[in-house]
């Protein structure tokens, strides 16, 4: 009853709707990550429980460990075990880490509406705080005696590390490849969103043909998860953003839709080094620069891409048995492209 309750009102859904009818299946099941996530953060070190407070309320969509639960719950697992749960928080943990270290390197002042640790506390702090939540996910992880997932975790945190570092190689490139544009993103998104995937079924426990699956469709929900981002930094705005729009321009990042444009239009090369050297947009530019990309269709064709990961991955599902946490699965691609912040 449940799946066909979920699979009927799933149809013409909006974006907010969708996230509801998804999260709202496991509405308990994140209140336990939610207690978790308070509970690993909690230190008998004041500044650490201080930190760790402000960085868990300032919230975030916890699609990650989401994916952990329905993952598991969708290869027959146990979503609300106490290691289900647990490893779900540990991947929050983990992707919480990843931002703060990503708001130092790129020296930003909002994230999530709210001001950074590195703006409020400094970097030091930030550094520390940071490293200290990489430490505590590893050492909760510990608690599953599984080396198939430390060697998942650990692979991730390295491919994490390369995506940044790659990607501090890059800054101000105006001749950055496709190639090496999908290289960082693969290492800094997607392989996060495919550990959670894999772990969930590892947990479940599933077959090996299962966790391969898992592995793939978390993947590509990673790819077109951080496409759909790449398009939000261009159509919305910072409200909806919770952090400033057009952002990877100003810190001398260019993502898929400027490095199709200057493959059609060379000419806006020497605009686009000026903005990414000074870090802020000339006049009306950014006006301009919008005009161009739909001009040329260029969202258009970054969205279609974006469709196709999202496409790829529901393809990896069809070898599950069907359930409402399937059809979560199916619809996640459809909300994290279709999401407008």
């Amino acid at each position: 009853m449940i799946m066909q309750t979920f699979a009927s009102a799933k149809k013409e859904l909006l974006p907010n709707q969708a996230a509801r009818k998804i999260f709202g299946l496991i509405k308990d099941e994140m209140s336990l990550v939610e207690a978790e996530f308070e509970r690993q953060a909690r230190s008998n070190i004041q500044v650490i429980d201080y930190l760790g407070d402000y960085l868990r309320s300032s919230g975030g969509k916890r699609v990650r460990p989401a994916l952990v639960i329905l993952a598991n719950y969708a290869i027959g697992g146990k979503g609300d075990s106490d290691n289900v749960i647990r490893l779900a928080t540990v991947m929050e943990m983990l992707h919480t880490a990843t931002l703060v270290h990503d708001d130092i390197i790129d020296n930003a002042d909002i994230r999530r509406s709210r001001t950074t640790i590195n703006a409020k506390f400094g970097n030091h702090a930030a550094v520390l705080m940071g490293d200290w939540l990489y430490m505590s996910a590893f050492e909760a992880s510990l608690r599953e005696r599984s080396l198939e997932i430390l060697d998942i975790l650990t692979r991730l945190t390295r491919k994490m590390t390369e995506g940044e570092l790659i990607q501090l190689t890059t800054v101000g490139d105006i001749k950055i490849t496709e190639q090496r544009y999908f290289d960082i993103l693969e290492r800094k998104t997607a392989f996060l969103f495919s550990g959670c995937c894999e772990i969930g079924a590892i947990l479940g426990p599933a077959t090996r043909e299962a966790q391969n699956a898992m592995r793939e469709y978390g993947m590509n929900l990673g790819i077109a998860f951080q496409l759909a981002d790449d398009l939000l930094d261009f159509t919305s705005d910072e409200k909806s953003l919770g952090k400033a729009a057009s952002a990877d321009l100003l810190e001398g990042k260019l993502t898929l839709p400027l490095i199709k444009l200057i493959a059609v239009e060379p000419a806006v090369r020497s605009e686009l080094e000026e903005i990414m050297l000074k870090g802020e947009y000339s006049g009306d530019f950014r006006e301009r620069l919008m005009q161009k990309l739909n001009h040329r269709g260029i969202l258009s064709e970054v969205r279609a891409i974006a469709n196709s990961y999202a496409a790829a991955a529901r393809k990896s599902l069809e070898i599950l048995s069907r359930s409402a946490y399937r059809e979560a699965l199916d619809e996640i691609p459809n909300f994290v492209i279709d999401r407008n912040n």
